[in-house]
C-alpha cells in the first residue's frame, strides 16, 4: 500500500509492518498500471528520481549504485572468467550498466517480464536505462523461468534483480528457481539474487539462502547499505558451482585507477570482503 498527502509519498508494505518510509515529491513523473504491476515515477526534492511498483520503492537516484555495483560486481568479481552473464529482472537498467563495466564481460543477456518498465525507465530514468545501450546486451522481454529452461548450461554467471517476493517476483525466491539457474549455467557457475534484509525479513534470509544451499556446494549472504530500502540495508544470496572459490575472496581484483575508470562509486575489494561480514545474531539465524 501507498499513500500521496501534501506531496508527500508514502511507502508502507505487508512485508515490514509497523514501519514506512517518506519522501517529499516534486512532480509525479508517470503513474500507469502496466499488464504486471502499478508503477510510478516521481521527481523527488532529496532523492532525485525515484522508480515505485506495486508501492514499493524499487531504485532512487541518490543511492541506486550501492545496489547495482553489489549485485553486479559480487558475483562477477568471484568468477574467474564471467564472459557470458545472464540478468533476470533489472527492467530500469542499472545492472546491465554495471554488468557492462567488467572487462571480461564480452556478452550479456537480459530478460525483463515488463516492457513498460524498460520503456518507463528509458524515459525517466536514462542514468541507470544506459545500460540497454551497450553492445554487449540483448534485451528479451518475457518469463526468465521460461527462457531458462530454453537454455541449459550457458551462462557464466546469472543475476537475479527482482523486486520483493510480492507479485510478479514471488516464483524467483523458490527453490525450484534456484535448481532452474543451476542448469542453465556453465560448469563453475555462479548465481547471485536479491534476497531481502535480515533486519525485518529474517525468514526471507534464512529461505533463500537455504534454498541455494540445497542446489549450490558454496552460498552465502552478503549485504549492501540503500538508505531508502526497508531499514537501510538489503542482501544478496550468491552460489557457486566452483568449490574452490570463496566467495568473500575477490578472484579479480581492480586497481584504484580502474574502479575510478569503470566509475564505480561503491563497490571495491575492500567492500566485497566486508559485505560477507555479518552481525552474530545474523550468523546464529542463517547458520543453523
Amino acid at each position: 500500500m501507498d499513500t500521496m498527502k501534501k506531496n508527500w509519498f508514502t511507502e508502507s508494505c505487508e512485508m515490514w509492518p509497523g514501519s514506512t518510509f517518506s519522501f517529499e515529491v516534486k512532480e509525479v513523473l508517470y503513474h500507469e498500471r502496466s499488464q504486471f504491476q502499478d508503477i510510478q515515477v516521481f521527481d523527488t526534492t532529496s532523492l532525485g528520481k525515484v522508480l515505485v511498483l506495486d508501492g514499493i520503492i524499487q531504485c532512487t537516484q541518490k543511492d541506486e549504485f550501492s545496489y547495482q555495483e553489489m549485485i553486479s560486481f559480487l558475483p562477477l568479481c568471484c568468477h574467474k572468467n564471467p564472459e557470458k552473464v545472464l540478468i533476470v529482472g533489472g527492467g530500469d537498467g542499472g545492472v546491465a550498466r554495471d554488468v557492462a563495466k567488467h572487462p571480461k564481460v564480452k556478452e550479456i543477456v537480459q530478460v525483463e517480464i515488463d516492457a513498460k518498465v524498460i520503456e518507463v525507465s528509458k524515459k525517466y530514468l536514462p542514468f541507470m536505462a544506459v545500460g540497454f545501450e551497450s553492445k554487449k546486451l540483448t534485451l528479451h522481454v518475457g518469463d526468465g523461468f521460461e527462457f531458462m529452461k530454453n537454455h541449459s548450461h550457458e551462462f557464466d554467471v546469472i543475476i537475479t534483480d527482482s523486486s520483493d517476493p510480492i507479485g510478479p517476483a514471488v516464483s524467483l525466491f523458490q527453490e525450484n528457481y534456484f535448481a532452474l539457474m543451476k542448469s542453465a549455467l556453465k560448469p563453475n557457475g555462479i548465481v547471485c539474487s536479491q534476497a531481502g534484509t535480515f533486519w525485518d525479513s529474517m525468514g526471507l534470509v534464512k529461505n533463500t539462502l537455504r534454498f541455494c544451499k540445497n542446489q549450490f556446494p558454496i552460498a552465502a549472504y552478503a549485504t549492501t547499505s540503500v538508505p531508502t530500502y526497508p531499514c537501510g540495508q538489503i542482501g544478496f544470496v550468491i552460489g557457486s558451482l566452483d568449490e574452490s572459490v570463496k566467495l568473500d575472496q575477490p578472484t579479480t581484483k581492480f586497481t584504484h585507477e580502474e574502479i575510478k575508470n569503470m566509475n564505480l562509486r561503491y563497490y571495491n575489494s575492500d567492500i566485497h570482503k566486508a559485505a560477507f561480514s555479518l552481525p552474530s545474531f545474523v550468523k546464529n539465524e542463517i547458520e543453523s
